[in-house]
């Protein structure tokens, strides 16, 4: 996907406002298992907005925010820029300008497919101290979903050219195995947003394979959307599932 940078450029308004955080037990994990700690080095890689960044913040770490894509990147300055453990790092997870041996723990919050595999694994290694570990956070919505879930997922397949092959990379274990080199664990937590319609439109429209406006599937993709919400709404909002996957292993061994 070579132009994964530049993707959410014109996004960047509605992935801050629309897209999930991550759960209180995704955070506990990371601090219990992983050594997130008030005293960790922290590289946030692929860090987008800083959803995950502002949580990383709050168990008081220091946190370098990798983010090559220069509006979103923006929008996480202006809004943790007043925070002294935040550093903005106009990287790549295959290339992050960060010293050698000078992190604690490496996550990836959303965002591990869009990465060469062995290069961001040659990058993470150069840049994790001995006994530091790497975790990847997915937010998915759940196989067996509901009614809703099952509407959705056929709408976007029917409208949305690339959502195929976007969702089929997310969360691929084989890819995973390989950056960790070796075995992994997995921790799942239940998450989930209520939307009104509009709420729902800005979730949609933050995904990378929504067709914007001039595209020809983008109006009938909204006729399908507002169909959808008058179809299972209850009260005026519906309920958008996830299971909150957290991938995680050692990346630096102790000898």
């Amino acid at each position: 996907m070579s132009d994964a940078t530049q993707r959410f450029s014109s996004r960047v308004e509605n992935y801050v406002r629309y897209r999930p955080g991550y759960p209180p037990g995704a955070l506990q994990l990371l601090r219990e298992r992983c050594g997130l700690s008030p005293s960790a080095n922290v590289a946030d890689v692929g860090s987008g907005t800083g959803i995950l960044t502002a949580l990383l913040l709050e168990s008081g770490a220091r946190v370098f925010a990798v983010e090559p894509n220069e509006p979103m990147r923006a929008s996480a300055e202006a809004a943790l820029g007043g925070e002294a453990r935040f550093h903005s790092v106009g990287g790549t997870a295959e290339a992050t300008t960060l010293a050698a041996d000078s992190i604690d723990l490496w996550v990836a919050g959303q965002a591990f497919h869009w990465f060469d595999v062995a290069r961001a694994r040659a990058e993470a290694l150069r840049i994790v101290r001995t006994g530091g570990f790497g975790a990847l956070l997915w937010n998915e919505r759940p196989r067996s979903g509901s009614a809703f879930h099952d509407d959705y997922d056929t709408l976007l397949r029917r409208h949305a050219p690339d959502y195929d092959s976007v969702v089929a990379s997310r969360a691929d274990e084989a890819g995973m195995r390989a950056f960790f080199g070796g075995p992994m664990e997995l921790a799942t937590f239940a998450n989930e947003q209520r939307f009104d319609y509009e709420g729902l439109l800005g979730r949609l429209m933050s995904s990378s394979y929504a067709p914007e406006r001039g595209h020809p599937q983008h109006e009938p993709l909204l006729a399908g959307l507002r169909a959808l919400f008058e179809r299972h709404e209850s009260g005026g909002r519906i309920v958008f599932p996830y299971l909150t996957l957290v991938y995680y292993a050692p990346l630096r061994a102790r000898a």
